[in-house]
């Protein structure tokens, strides 16, 4: 009978022992709840669970979802890192070559339309070629431009620092927004002479477009053509 209780008792301290052993190396952990939010634009994802254990207690521990956080991030770099890359000089290539066709189209197909005499005497187009390009001058500004610009000793420009300089597609791409600009301008002051002294010129603006300085010459040649026949008529009668 003795021997019998203290087995009892022997087998009823191991249990208790065994489960103070449990409670004090085990910790279920559970996830309680996930959080979202968005800080600046970048999405910023974690998770809650709880730490439980019967000597410890219970505590919350965040665990921030570093993977999704560096999804949003490199997401929001890659849109940003746009604005550098030689895809906008392209963009801004084609948008400011597309943009001035339809005013030469117009000089040229229908030169005496009162449609094309109002868009000629706007100066919307010059507006939005000179902001384009101001940006993409903004864009391609480096420390060295000046200096490439004007490399001899008497502050003159010399051919291979133009040629590298222009090397940059950002530079290249507002030069030739610079030319667009330029040969608008000059297209339409020959259109407008054109007007005035009743002078052929869908020739003259054809030329402006591609070879602005020989569409200028070939307007002067015309121009001086037309009138030495009107005068020798003149004389005539």
């Amino acid at each position: 009978m003795a021997f019998s209780s203290c087995l009892c008792h022997h087998q009823l301290a191991l249990k208790i022992n065994l489960l103070a052993s449990a409670s004090k190396h085990s910790k279920p952990i559970f996830s309680l709840k996930a959080v979202n939010t968005e800080l600046y634009g970048v999405h910023i994802g974690c998770k809650m669970t709880s730490d439980w254990s019967f000597t410890g207690g219970s505590r919350a521990i965040i665990v921030p979802n570093l993977r999704s956080s560096n999804l949003q991030r490199r997401s929001l770099w890659l849109h940003a890192s746009w604005f550098t890359n030689p895809q906008l000089a392209g963009d801004a290539f084609t948008i400011g070559t597309a943009a001035v066709l339809p005013f030469y189209t117009l000089m040229v197909a229908a030169p005496k339309a009162e449609l094309t005499k109002k868009c000629m005497r706007s100066n919307i187009p010059y507006v939005v070629l000179g902001v384009l390009y101001s940006y993409l001058l903004y864009r391609s500004w480096t420390p060295d431009t000046i200096r490439l610009m004007f490399a001899s000793k008497y502050w003159l420009p010399e051919l291979p620092g133009i040629a590298k300089m222009f090397s940059n597609e950002m530079t290249l791409a507002s030069a030739w927004i610079h030319l667009l600009a330029v040969d608008l301008y000059a297209a339409r002051q020959v259109y407008q002479d054109g007007l005035e002294n009743e002078i052929e010129t869908r020739h003259s603006v054809s030329l402006c477009l591609l070879f602005c300085p020989v569409g200028i010459l070939i307007h002067v040649i015309t121009k001086a053509f037309i009138n030495t026949s009107r005068g020798s008529k003149n004389e005539i009668q």
